[in-house]
């Protein structure tokens, strides 16, 4: 899937400005996407996702004001290979620790951290608002993308946590700012899209090996067969991911979809299956 999970933002918040880092490729769109937030007015700024090490990129980042906050929103080196010397660029800025339901206030704007593991199990978004609550949007990493869908990393991504992060962002109907690809106007909207899209390659999996598919490999190449195979290495991550996935929904005799109601169907789990 490469087209939008929701309609396209039609204008960023006022206090946004996206610095799109020179690394585009199969897998990072039309590059990272680094954010600098900046209330209207205020002099100091919040840099999320230096991006790679590329000196030029980091440099245009750096002339935003002054830095007082850097945030990154995972640990994979197209958003965070930069950060040392983004650090060395801003020296006065801060790295702060990211916990789960904490506020960060920096010149007028208010960030809370919302940890949402699965694509990495570092994985945050952050609900960003101006101070007094007004233009919320969320920045997603990669979590959720303005276009296609995320890999699950696994063995480090998990799917059920994933599934569980989406369930959460459901609740977030304000514009999205990702970490690759276009703003998308509704949060919460690309979210269910994503779910639907999860459950309906979990129904595709289980068909996959109730076939004989004996491998993540051959599931890729039965169930990805459409994508681009370049993207099939990406893609047999997220295969490792929801073979793991099924294999605990029949360890534990627990089933469902991934919205959380009760399973459609039996899951043949991993019986049979070679996974690293």
């Amino acid at each position: 899937m490469t087209v939008p999970a929701a309609a396209l933002a039609d204008q960023l918040p006022p206090w946004a400005t996206l610095v799109r880092a020179p690394n585009p490729g199969p897998m990072t769109l039309d590059g990272t996407n680094t954010w600098v937030l900046r209330a209207p007015g205020a002099d100091q700024v919040i840099v999320v996702d230096p991006g790679p090490l590329d000196e030029t990129h980091l440099r245009a980042v750096a002339e935003h004001r002054t830095v007082r906050l850097i945030v990154a929103t995972h640990g994979h080196s197209d958003h965070v290979a930069g950060m040392d010397r983004f650090r060395e660029l801003c020296p006065d800025a801060e790295v702060p620790r990211l916990r789960d339901g904490q506020e960060l206030t920096v010149g007028g704007l208010l960030v809370r951290p919302l940890a949402t593991p699965g694509h990495t199990a570092d994985s945050y978004c952050l609900l960003v608002s101006l101070a007094d609550g007004g233009h919320p949007a969320v920045l997603t990493g990669d979590t959720i993308l303005g276009r296609g869908t995320t890999v699950v990393a696994w063995p480090d991504g998990n799917l059920a946590d994933y599934l569980a992060s989406l369930r959460r962002l459901a609740d977030l109907p304000h514009p999205a700012l990702p970490g690759h690809g276009p703003p998308l106007a509704d949060c919460a909207a690309a979210a269910r899209f994503y779910l639907a899209h999860r459950q309906a390659r979990l129904d595709q999996v289980r068909a996959a090996v109730a076939a004989g598919a004996q491998t993540a490999a051959e599931v890729v190449a039965t169930v990805y067969r459409d994508v681009d195979r370049a993207l099939w290495p990406a893609a047999e991550l997220s295969v490792q991911a929801q073979l793991e996935y099924l294999g605990q929904e029949t360890d534990t005799g627990v089933g469902g979809t991934v919205d959380g109601t009760n399973q459609r169907e039996s899951s043949p789990g991993r019986v049979g299956l070679d996974t690293p």
